[in-house]
Order: C-alpha cells, then sequence, then structure tokens
C-alpha cells in the first residue's frame, strides 16, 4: 500500500493504531492530522486529544509542530503532557484514595538525592539494605507527609486507574482519542495504564523499535511493541525510513546504514567529519573549528547560519570537559549544559535563601540555615565536605561558631545581603547574589555561583523570575523564595516541556532523543576500558556487532535537519563507523 494510501487508512480508522517509521518519518505529522480529524469529527468543548510522550523534549517539539500545523481555534483541544504530567493529575487529584493525604506535594530529584547522594548507581538495587531502606522511606513519605517522588508516579498512577471504573471512565470520557509517542520506550506500569484506557478511548501508538536507546531501565525493551500489537490488535502502518526532518540530504541514510553496519566509503550529503591529533591539538581548539565548520557548511547549504546547534556526546564527564572547554581561552563560545541538575538545583534554593528578608536578630540562626543548605547540595553530590558543614551548623545552633574560613566567609556573605537594598527586579537581584558569592574569594561559594549559571542557562531562569517578580509585587520582598523556587521547578519538570533555546547547546546523546537541530555535532572520544583504548561510540559492555552502540549512534546523527559532523580523534579507530570519507 502506499504511504499516501497508509495515511488516509489511519485518518478513517475507528479503532486503534500502531504508526512504526524512522527518524523524521513523519509520524508526529500524521498523528497531529488524526487528531484534527478528531476534533472536527466532532467534540464536547470540555473533550481533549490526548497527546502522550515519554520526554519533555518530545513534548516541546510537537508543540511547535501543533503551532505550524494545527489551527488556531483546535489547539486548545489538543492537550500534549508528558506521562508524568499526566500521572500528577491524576494523583495530586485522587491520591487520596490509595492512602496519601489530600494534599500532595513533588518530592524533587534534588531533594531526593539528599537521601541516596553517597549510594553508587551500581548499589541502588535490593540487595543493598541503605538502598531498600531509602525505598521504604520513600514510600513513607508520599503515604504520612505527601512528598511524592517521581520513581512513584506511574505505579501509584496505575493503581488509581486498575482500582476505579469510575476514574477510568472520567480519563476516557475527557480524552476519547489517546496518542502515545515514543510507544517503544513505556515502561511497564505506564502501558498498563494505556491497557486500561483503551477499553474506552481510542489508542494510537507512535514507535521506531530501533530509537529504543532507554532499554537498560528495567522493564523497557523490544517485548512493549509484541504488547502493543497483543493488548490492542491495531491497524498496523509502516512509514518506513522516508526522512522529512532532514529532507534534501542523506543524513537518515547514514543513520540507518550505521544500524545496519554497511557505512559506505563514498561520501553521505549532509555529513561531514574533522579529525584531530589530541597530541597536537587541544579540544578547546578543534571545537571551536568544527562549530566555524558547521556554521559555513550549513549557511551554504541554507543560506543563512544555524539557528540551533547541538554537541552531543556520550557521557555526562564528557559533556562537562566540552563545556569547560568552550569557556576557556579569552573569548569563551557561549552555550549551555544539558547536566546532572540535583546539586545546582540545591545550590539555587541557598541562592533564594538570600534573597529572603534578613534580621540582625536572626543573624545565627540564618548562618545555620545557610551551611545546612549547602551541605544538603554536597550530600547530593556524594561529596565528603557536606558532613563538616553540617557539623559546623550543629555548633552554630548552639551558640558557637567556628572560625573556619568557609564559616566566616558564609556568615559575611549573609551581612551583606542583610545591608544591601534589592531592586525587585528578579534577573538583576539572581545575579547580584552571584557577583557576592564571587566576591567572598571562597572556591566552594565560587562554585555555587557557578552552578547558578547553569541552571539559569539549562532554561529555568524565566519561571523562577517569573515566580519571584510575582512576590515581589505582592509584598516588596521575596518572601519565601526557597518555596517559590521550588514551585517553579516542579512545575517546569512537571507541567512543560523543555523550549530548546537557540544557540549552541552541550549534553549526552541519551539527553538529546527527542530533539531536533539545524546542526549537529557529534563527539567522538578515545577510551580507556581497562586494557586498551577504545572508540567511545562503543557502548560500555557492548560487543560486536555492536547493535546497542548503533542504535545510540543513530539516534545522535539523526538529530540534525542541515547537517551533521562527526568529530574525532585519529586514534583509536572506530568499529562502528570505521575508516570513512565523510
Amino acid at each position: 500500500m502506499e504511504i499516501c494510501q497508509l495515511r488516509q487508512s489511519l485518518l478513517n480508522c475507528s479503532g486503534h493504531a500502531l504508526v512504526i517509521g524512522g527518524p523524521g518519518s513523519g509520524k508526529t505529522t500524521i498523528a497531529l492530522k488524526k487528531a484534527i480529524a478528531r476534533i472536527t469529527s466532532g467534540m464536547e468543548d470540555w473533550q481533549s486529544v490526548l497527546f502522550l510522550s515519554f520526554s519533555r523534549a518530545a513534548v516541546a517539539r510537537v508543540g511547535e509542530a501543533m503551532r505550524q500545523q494545527v489551527p488556531k481555534e483546535q489547539r486548545t483541544m489538543l492537550s500534549m503532557q508528558t506521562f508524568h504530567s499526566f500521572f500528577w493529575s491524576l494523583i495530586s487529584t485522587h491520591g487520596y484514595l490509595i492512602g496519601a493525604p489530600k494534599k500532595i506535594k513533588i518530592l524533587l530529584p534534588s531533594d531526593e538525592k539528599i537521601h541516596y547522594g553517597s549510594i553508587k548507581k551500581k548499589d541502588r538495587n535490593e540487595n543493598n539494605p541503605d538502598w531498600v531502606s531509602w525505598l521504604n522511606e520513600r514510600q513513607r513519605l508520599f503515604l504520612e507527609d505527601g512528598l511524592i517522588a517521581f520513581d512513584l508516579f506511574s505505579g501509584n498512577a496505575l493503581g488509581l486507574i486498575e482500582r476505579s471504573e469510575h476514574i477510568r471512565d472520567l480519563v476516557s470520557k475527557k480524552y476519547p482519542l489517546i496518542i502515545v509517542d515514543e510507544a517503544q520506550d513505556t515502561g511497564p506500569e505506564a502501558w498498563k495504564c494505556i491497557e486500561f484506557l483503551s477499553r474506552n478511548s481510542q489508542i494510537i501508538c507512535l514507535a521506531d523499535l530501533e530509537q529504543q536507546i532507554f532499554d537498560h531501565l528495567p522493564g523497557v525493551g523490544p517485548e512493549r511493541i509484541l504488547a502493543i500489537k497483543a493488548a490492542l490488535n491495531p491497524l498496523e502502518i509502516d512509514l518506513g525510513t522516508q526522512n522529512h526532518r532532514s529532507s534534501g540530504t542523506e543524513i537518515a541514510v547514514f543513520g540507518q546504514d550505521i544500524l545496519l553496519g554497511n557505512v559506505r566509503g563514498a561520501p553521505y550529503a549532509g555529513i561531514s567529519s574533522l579529525s584531530y591529533n589530541p597530541k597536537t591539538r587541544g579540544q578547546n581548539i578543534v571545537l571551536r573549528m568544527s562549530l566555524g565548520m558547521l556554521h559555513r557548511t550549513i549557511r551554504k547549504s541554507t543560506g543563512s547560519y544555524a539557528r540551533s546547534i547541538a554537541i552531543l556526546t556520550h557521557s555526562g564527564a564528557s559533556a562537562a570537559r566540552i563545556s569547560a572547554a568552550l569557556n576557556s581561552e579569552e573569548k569563551p563560545v557561549r552555550h549551555s549544559l544539558a547536566f546532572d541538575e540535583a546539586e545546582a538545583i540545591l545550590n539555587a534554593r541557598f541562592a533564594a535563601f538570600l534573597l529572603e528578608p534578613k534580621l540582625e536578630s536572626s543573624r545565627l540562626s540564618d548562618l545555620a540555615c545557610a551551611l545546612e543548605l549547602l551541605a544538603s547540595a554536597k550530600k547530593a553530590a556524594g561529596r565528603a565536605s557536606a558532613t563538616k558543614w553540617l557539623a559546623w551548623a550543629a555548633k552554630v545552633k548552639s551558640g558557637k561558631v567556628s572560625n573556619a574560613g568557609f564559616v566566616q566567609n558564609v556568615l559575611g556573605l549573609i551581612d551583606s545581603m542583610r545591608s544591601n537594598s534589592l531592586e525587585g527586579d528578579p534577573a538583576k537581584d539572581w545575579n547580584f547574589v552571584k557577583r557576592e558569592l564571587r566576591k567572598t574569594q571562597d572556591k566552594d561559594l565560587i562554585e555555587v555561583a557557578r552552578n547558578l549559571d547553569y541552571l539559569v542557562a539549562f532554561n529555568r531562569g524565566r519561571r523562577i523570575s517569573a515566580g519571584l517578580g510575582s512576590v515581589w509585587m505582592r509584598d516588596g520582598q521575596y518572601t519565601n523564595a526557597r518555596e517559590v523556587l521550588d514551585t517553579a521547578l516542579a512545575q517546569d519538570q512537571i507541567l512543560n516541556g523543555v523550549d530548546d533555546p537557540p544557540g549552541i547547546q552541550v549534553m549526552t546523546i541519551h539527553k538529546s532523543k527527542g530533539k531536533q537541530f539545524d546542526g549537529v555535532i557529534v563527539v567522538r572520544e578515545g577510551r580507556h576500558n581497562g586494557q586498551t583504548l577504545e572508540s567511545s561510540f562503543v557502548w560500555w559492555g557492548d560487543t560486536p556487532p555492536y547493535r546497542r552502540s548503533r542504535k545510540i549512534l543513530r539516534v545522535a546523527v539523526t538529530r540534525a535537519k542541515y547537517h551533521t559532523l562527526i568529530l574525532e580523534p585519529v586514534f583509536p579507530q572506530c568499529p562502528i563507523i570505521g575508516p570513512h570519507r565523510l
């Protein structure tokens, strides 16, 4: 059947459907057309088509597509949410039915890490009594204090949907059509929720099994597509590998050849590489060179420079090194870094504390609070200094102030904030806090300031500023600024997609999933495996024919609309892309 006929069959379909296709094959486009068709066929004003996705990045991408393809008068009847935001709406409304308090708040990941920051990833399992103890405490926090962690969302939402026919009916009446994006990545509990709702709602699943790079998570694997077929008996539509994202290039072809293990020796349109010798050229130099090459190449093919560029790498540590390299030299390259946010968010809570009104009479209690907040950030990062700082805080509470330089610097910072008037402009006052932190000349407080830069660069600044601004307008001061910050961060984590700002973004390949950029630089490095130097394109523990590594690299190279550049050392060679002439 021709592609146009397949698309029409989906528009005409009244039952469940499964749409399979590669990156840029048009899955989102046909799903939005299906949504329009359902809306125009007759829905009540209070009803919506629900678009669910595994990632916030995908929700943001669909939001952009909606603004381009869906008539303005119909947009209000299309609800785009992550699974987390959808589950949150259920739990916050009906959580009392499963034993939680009526008022529920989100336990942010940064606060979770305060509890388990010293437990390494490899030890977070049921054989570790410390980890099991935290899991029990996490459950207690939800049932007794109404604090719920993200990992408890899906299980508790499933409990509500599974036990209550009334809730299932309410959801299905509200959402007669549910579109599940990235369906291959849904975990077992999330999928079970969809399966229950399929009794009364039409379900359209969009999937690409070759983009299933989160199959290291519990319950995520190739069996998900089989479960979808078994549960829904859907109309199956395969859009194949046709490419609309990077049309006019061979980016998708290159990605498919990587997957199949037949990268050709001849060049691909839209793909290039820059090789360098790490012994003679530093990464800061070659990164700048590659950015210049990418901009010029995109301008040559499109007539304008790239509006958005992603630099993708294999690990968070590598992303941090790349960010540091871009910040080196006399003229740093402006960019944002997608990073592990826990320490930055907890340091932001300390900055919000500094913005709160201070009294001379509470000087020592403020010092103790400040030391505890700073220690929380260190504990979440698994750093030993947290214990010492907490001990200093305890001494302050008993009336004794340590003469340690760090304690005195924090006390001086509090005194400075109390004696200086803030302007009521959140952006200016936030920057004032950063300047005061740097003026202390204390390396730990300067690191706090750097974390605040990361937080705003990660596009949290707008929401934080709006919340603080409304409080200042009401009170003439930043009352409860920490609570305002937590609310803004929770809204960002749960209720909103990620608005990818223009410019250069540095991130891991896994963080790029669901995103798209004008240009992409994929960084390959040499990595020592304990015996020899190997290509970072080979994922840890992967073995020939490197199936998992190929899937991950395919995701990376296909994020680009116009051009992908591979930045790589001349050694070691890569067994996945091999010697090539890109």
